[in-house]
């Protein structure tokens, strides 16, 4: 199924982040085929890849969801929660409150006060999760499976990022946690970044994965893992390895007793990764040009442009391992532009708008859709929505910041003019 588009001829706009002159790094080059290993799958990228003076003018797909987002508590989540309910249908909501959501029961206490503050008739479904520890028990995961409203548990390496302090500190004593979310069909969403000071802060992810997240899917290959917040062509590596893998099952079922490296062959269907618009349109540049950008800071930190292309391609070549994942972090301004500040970037009011434009870019609006509305449903074993949402080639300017309750939140591209509108109605 593809998105109902209709056309007519413009002209290619400029990135809308900045003006060419003052930001040159944000004059991205067009999404490279990059070469990750061998395939064993025919490749599913697009042949037309160069912009063209054809442009869609409105697209009208599924209403998305967001399958990893920050709403924080209080104040915050009434200023904030609006921006995602007014244009996603369900959020998976992530557990790192202060103190964090561990058990199913402060899961429900945490989902009513979402619910209470819902804009009047609006039919957002937040999703909730569970905060992973050392100490969490196998019966706590029984008992988010019965409570109807715990879809998932979020494992946070210890220090890793916000509030996470609680987190895992050692993989092994969580698992018979595991292996119970084997039976109870529970995903396990992942912050794949060690946080062992002697590794270099852009290798975290890469690293993860050797050490913790490929040992993990060799030895319960049918945990469902959802690798959240991809930032690298390892990363890419890893979710196309378990692609390819699919695909032999699939032929060839003995295949595995070929292969002796569990990097090169894992377990389909039980493996796939978020991605967030900061990560699809900014590389690590972004931080540091024009002076130290604190609005552009998030973890997993942004990487080199040679990644951010290898995810643009993963993406939007149409495979069904990658969904929207916006990883929104609401801060207080005062809490970014200080001498220690916090780690997020604001996008629920500019993501779709965002991701629109990444695809167009790319030339494959037409896998938009499959991307925020179709694939993460899947994976997670849910309906996907039936209601509509419409994407006009409409230009509006992002709001310097949100107000809340005490002070104001400054989102991603702050100011800048953005190409794509999202509406819930279509012209008539």
């Amino acid at each position: 199924m593809q998105a109902a588009i209709t056309t007519t001829t413009t002209t290619v706009c400029a990135h809308p982040h900045t003006k060419p002159s003052s930001a040159p790094f944000l004059r991205l080059s067009p999404p490279c085929r990059v070469s990750f290993r061998a395939s064993l799958l025919p490749n599913l990228r697009a042949t037309a890849m160069a912009a063209t003076s054809q442009q869609q003018e409105q697209l009208v797909i599924t209403r998305p969801d967001d399958w990893h987002l920050h709403i924080r508590e209080g104040g915050v989540l009434e200023a904030v929660l609006p921006h995602s309910a007014r244009h996603f249908g369900r959020a998976i909501i992530m557990p790192n409150l202060k103190p964090p959501v561990t058990t199913m029961a402060r899961a429900v206490e945490y989902r009513e006060e979402i619910m209470r503050a819902l804009p009047p008739g609006s039919s957002f479904v937040p999703l909730m999760t569970l905060y992973l520890t050392d100490n969490t028990s196998p019966e706590e995961i029984k008992l988010a499976r019965k409570s109807g409203v715990v879809f998932a548990v979020k494992l946070y390496p210890a220090g890793a990022t916000t509030n996470s302090q609680d987190g895992v500190a050692d993989i092994g004593k969580c698992l018979p946690v595991l292996e119970e979310m084997v039976r109870q069909e529970m995903p396990l969403l992942v912050h794949g970044e060690v946080t062992d000071p002697h590794v270099d802060t852009f290798d975290r992810e890469k690293v993860f994965i050797d050490k913790i997240l490929s040992p993990l899917v060799q030895n319960l290959p049918q945990l469902k893992i959802v690798m959240e917040h991809i930032t690298t062509m390892d990363a890419v590596n890893f979710i196309e390895s378990c692609e390819e893998g699919a695909a032999l099952l699939l032929e060839w079922p003995y295949t595995f007793a070929l292969f002796n490296d569990y990097n090169t062959f894992m377990f389909p269907g039980h493996v796939a990764a978020t991605v967030t618009p900061q990560h699809l349109l900014l590389n690590r540049n972004a931080l540091f040009q024009g002076g130290l950008q604190p609005h552009n800071y998030c973890l997993p930190v942004l990487k080199r442009e040679i990644h951010r292309q290898a995810i643009v391609s993963a993406v939007t070549s149409g495979s069904r391992r990658y969904f929207l994942g916006t990883d929104s972090a609401p801060h207080d301004k005062r809490n970014k532009e200080c001498s220690c500040g916090c780690a997020g970037i604001y996008s629920a009011p500019v993501a779709l708008s965002l991701y629109a434009k990444v695809f167009e870019e790319a030339g494959a609006l037409d896998k938009l859709e499959a991307f925020t509305s179709f694939n993460g449903p899947d994976f997670y074993g849910l309906p996907r929505n039936t209601s509509k949402i419409v994407l006009r080639k409409s230009a509006w300017k992002v709001p310097a910041t949100y107000k809340h309750s005490s002070g104001e939140i400054v989102p991603m591209f702050t100011g800048s003019t953005l190409d794509w509108l999202p509406s819930d109605q279509p012209e008539e």
